[in-house]
């Protein structure tokens, strides 16, 4: 059963990708990536309440971009007076461009910053930037390392191969969480992102609050640690690690699901090694506590937990939009959008993709500041 599961979440992801091509494609003739013309009778397409008109624009967190193709496939299906179209440039460009007022919202894997929210109050006149979230789940590790089909690792030795310290993967460490697998002597070719991420952010995040020492560096969304390669956002990373023998990078599940790439499983302390999954980063995120005030819902993440079962490397995505001062021309659309995408069927079709749907409460305040934007 595990296994005709595991099939079938791999050939929905692949649909799902293939729709997010398709889209693309779109894109790069009209810049409109929305499937405006198709129609739909599902349940979800009919619960869509529309309003506004034209052309809405986004950009930001690659680590969402399956679930933005889904979810723009379905509300244009229902709305098709409204063309939404949203591109991948990575969260640190996607905050910029909205701070610019190129954009109406914007896709973050990591909350805003203060002078970030600051710099907001010239685009959203008499208001500022909020964090919604709106997409969980958890940042696998992917390896390909030949002959090793199951591994596990810990903070402190992921800490020291992405920081150039361990080597090779037949590395005492990595030997000493392995007893029972045919580790090679080969070189361990380690991939980051290029471009400014929350991945990076919140895997690094995991890093520095599990393994201090073995990771040294401070969190953030441009990389810092020593040595290793690069590749531009998510399907750049784990493109490479479905190619390079001896590879090993993090993304989001969905994007090793996708492409049949193996995961780690990791030594969190708890009783047993923890595998990535939506469940298990379901169990770590409903750990997170709310540190944002009034609309905004920024969340403070449990990177370091220990509790069985519970899947440490996690993010949250944010659709980053104006509390006050939205622009008058893409408001209605703005906020039909993100109702739907709040909504229980809205992320009841995350999990299909591999990302985990947000926990009842922190949903159900959600959709109460969506409601409220102005």
């Amino acid at each position: 059963m595990k296994l005709q599961r595991k099939n079938r979440l791999r050939a929905i992801a692949a649909g799902a990708l293939a729709v997010s091509g398709a889209l693309v494609l779109t894109a790069c003739g009209s810049d409109d990536n929305s499937s405006g013309g198709g129609g739909s009778d599902s349940k979800a397409a009919s619960n869509i309440k529309c309003d506004g008109k034209g052309q809405l624009l986004a950009s930001g967190s690659s680590a969402q971009k399956n679930a933005m193709d889904l979810w723009i496939k379905t509300y244009g299906a229902a709305c098709k007076d409204t063309k939404l179209n949203y591109k991948a440039t990575g969260s640190g460009a996607g905050i910029q461009e909205f701070l610019q007022g190129k954009t109406a919202f914007a896709g973050s894997d990591s909350a805003l910053k203060p002078e970030e929210v600051k710099s907001s109050e010239s685009v959203c006149k008499g208001g500022k930037a909020i964090d919604l979230p709106m997409v969980g789940g958890p940042i696998a590790v992917g390896f390909n390392v030949p002959g090793v089909d199951k591994l596990t690792l810990n903070a402190e030795v992921l800490g020291k191969i992405f920081n150039s310290e361990i080597k090779k993967w037949d590395d005492p460490a990595i030997k000493a969480l392995n007893k029972d697998a045919k580790l090679p002597s080969l070189k361990i070719q380690a991939f980051h992102r290029s471009d400014e991420s929350g991945t990076t952010d919140n895997f690094t995040k995991y890093l520095k609050a599990a393994a201090p020492k073995a990771w040294p560096h401070e969190p953030g969304k441009a990389w810092e640690g020593k040595g290793g390669q690069s590749a531009d956002g998510s399907s750049g990373v784990s493109s490479q690690v479905k190619q390079v023998s001896g590879s090993i990078s993090y993304f989001e599940l969905s994007y090793a699901t996708a492409n049949s790439i193996k995961t780690v499983d990791l030594n969190t302390g708890a009783s047993a090694p923890v595998q990535a999954t939506v469940e298990n980063a379901s169990k770590a995120i409903s750990e997170a506590k709310i540190k944002g005030t009034g609309s905004d819902l920024a969340l403070d993440l449990a990177y370091d937990t220990k509790a069985d079962g519970a899947y440490p490397i996690t993010l949250v995505t944010y659709e980053i939009a104006c509390d006050k001062g939205n622009k008058a021309s893409t408001l209605p659309a703005t906020k039909s959008f993100l109702t739907y995408v709040a909504s229980e069927d809205g992320q009841a079709s995350l999990k299909e993709l591999g990302y985990a749907p947000l926990p009842t409460e922190i949903a159900n305040k959600v959709r109460e500041s969506v409601k409220s934007l102005s």
